[in-house]
């Protein structure tokens, strides 16, 4: 069994790894040991879930073995009808930790959110988007820099893009980009209508700089005051940076910060970004041409999520995911919702990768 083979090549990996940290030659070489106990670490929950397997396969040949006697024989077969469910879901896990792991799933995330269809209210909307995801940043300990926001005079945002800091970041946040739809009554509703707004989420894995090369001879940067709250020395300054990457006609603008070398750093984050997500974007458009009857292709004009006020209800309309804790939902408990979507999506890689029985 070809699974079996990978695991058991896994183990004697892992076996080495060990081996090698307690090498003193290895570690007395920080920087060595480190990669290799990384290494360990990665590898020691298939590990451990493999050798689990083991014991229940050695467990389900001696019930086999008893089926031979016929006092045992009723017993035998009892555990034989709890046994098997639990290895064919233990397989099941199996193949889930070898499915290839998204190479930026321990990256940090640049969060942009725009105002869409609705004006102020989307705008309001927007606001209590990023809040939601703050709230959320905040309570897995990651960190929020805002890199560039335009706000209106009612509280509510045009855009604010947003760079996230932490552990796994963007393997938590990655299926959050989309159209996300509020449908609600406006303070400002005399009839009481309930109205739909929209707010576009994009997550973007932050680029490291090896990733994406720019040329500067790509780029047209522009200098101007900024708008805004701020201060005197905001509003005359020429502190505000436009950066225009002219093969692909992408546009970055930021003038939260007073220096101008801040704002063209900043600027430059996100084009990264960008750049590196569009990349990602063709291959994945190419993949998805080739796969027949894909579910959900994260392309932003789908809804994927609508947050109904008077339901007090939350629905991700890619897995038909409904929760009726919308205040929760909107102060930053997102687990569950995640959770869902990651179990759906690593389901789905799944059923790709195991045409064939083990």
């Amino acid at each position: 069994m070809e699974l079996l083979a990978r695991l058991g090549a896994i183990e004697d990996r892992f076996e080495q790894l060990a081996a090698q940290m307690g090498d003193p030659a290895i570690a007395s070489d920080p920087d060595t040991y480190r990669q290799i106990a990384k290494n360990y670490s990665d590898l020691d929950r298939i590990v451990q879930k493999y050798r689990e397997f083991r014991r229940l396969e050695e467990h389900i040949g001696e019930s086999q073995a008893l089926l031979e006697d016929p006092e045992m024989k009723g017993m035998a077969r009892e555990e034989l009808q709890a046994l098997e469910p639990r290895r064919a879901a233990m397989l099941l896990d199996l193949r889930a930790m070898l499915l290839p792991k998204d190479p930026n799933d321990e990256k940090n995330v640049i969060l942009e959110i725009r105002a869409g269809t609705g004006g102020e209210e989307a705008s309001l909307f927007a606001s209590e988007l990023f809040r939601m995801y703050s709230r959320y940043a905040e309570r897995r300990g990651w960190q929020v820099e805002i890199l560039t926001m335009s706000a209106t005079g009612l509280g509510g945002l045009k855009e604010v893009i947003a760079l996230i800091t932490g552990k796994q970041v963007y393997s938590r946040l990655k299926h959050e980009s989309g159209v996300h739809r509020v449908q609600r009554v406006p303070e400002t509703e005399a009839a009481g209508r309930i109205h739909t707004s929209t707010a576009t989420v994009a997550v973007l894995p932050e680029a490291d700089d090896v990733q994406i090369d720019i040329n500067e001879k790509d780029l047209r940067i522009d200098t101007f005051c900024a708008t805004g709250p701020g201060g005197q020395g905001v509003n005359t300054t020429y502190s505000a940076i436009r950066i225009t990457h002219l093969p692909t006609n992408t546009v970055v603008q930021c003038q939260d910060e007073r220096s101008q070398h801040k704002n063209k750093a900043r600027a430059l984050k996100v084009l990264r970004s960008r750049l590196y997500e569009a990349e990602l974007q063709k291959q994945n458009d190419a993949i998805a041409k080739e796969r027949k009857g894909q579910v959900g292709t994260g392309d932003r004009s789908e809804k994927i999520r609508t947050y109904n006020f008077p339901q007090s209800r939350v629905t991700d309309h890619r897995i038909n995911f409904t929760t009726h804790q919308l205040q929760s939902v909107l102060d930053g408990n997102l687990d569950e919702l995640i959770s869902a979507l990651t179990t759906f999506y690593t389901a789905e890689k799944l059923r790709e990768a195991t045409q064939s029985p083990a």
